[in-house]
């Protein structure tokens, strides 16, 4: 719903498609589905209150949209979450959380996408996994350091420290996101994109 979700959103909209976005509170994809209506965007953004960490409302969600839209074409895997949970110190229930939403979730909308578009005879549909540095086309976009809110949860005890993240270097920006999803998704279905790393010029590792 916000950062990269949020650009990806946006520029799909901007491009004609119909979007529904998901998030466990959809107040601010609300928002920028209005501000897309407003700006008068060909597409639509279409909120949806999912907690990707349930699987119950994964699969209910995908039935909603089988039944409201026919089905998935295109699945974009972008949410992502980080604890302050190191392996040799870190709380089980740290690392449970981010493997819900970091690799079960990923993982389950994957299936659940796959099996939208063999039903329907889909063969240029698109899955595409945002990281942290077939008939279907699998992609991964692999960046390095983006500028969103990403390390003032991970820090949420230290904004100073997670200010500094963004401040040591000229970072990638949520919107450099979107416009490689776009490159991805306007390949003629004669080219299959594999893998895209992307950082900061000025990021070392």
């Amino acid at each position: 719903s916000v950062g990269i979700g949020a650009a990806v959103a946006r520029a799909l909209v901007q491009h004609g498609m119909k979007v529904v976005g998901c998030a466990r509170s959809v107040d601010k994809i609300e928002k920028l589905a209005a501000e897309c209506q407003s700006a008068g965007y060909p597409g639509t953004l279409i909120p949806y209150k999912c907690d990707l960490a349930n699987e119950e409302e994964i699969l209910s969600m995908f039935s909603a949209i089988k039944t409201l839209h026919q089905g998935v074409d295109v699945c974009i895997n972008n949410a992502g979450l980080a604890r302050p949970e190191p392996l040799l110190s870190g709380k089980t229930e740290g690392w449970r959380t981010m493997i819900d939403v970091n690799v079960m979730a990923v993982s389950i909308c994957t299936r659940e996408a796959y099996q939208s578009m063999k039903e329907r005879n889909i063969d240029d549909g698109h899955i595409i996994n945002i990281n942290r540095m077939c008939s279907a086309f699998f992609q991964c976009i692999s960046p390095g350091l983006v500028e969103t809110g990403f390390a003032f949860k991970l820090h949420d005890n230290d904004p100073e420290r997670a200010a500094a993240t963004y401040e040591s270097i000229r970072c990638l920006k949520a919107e450099d996101m979107a416009n490689a999803v776009i490159y991805v998704l306007s390949a003629p279905p004669h080219v299959q994109i594999g893998d895209i790393q992307m950082r900061p010029t000025e990021q070392i590792s």
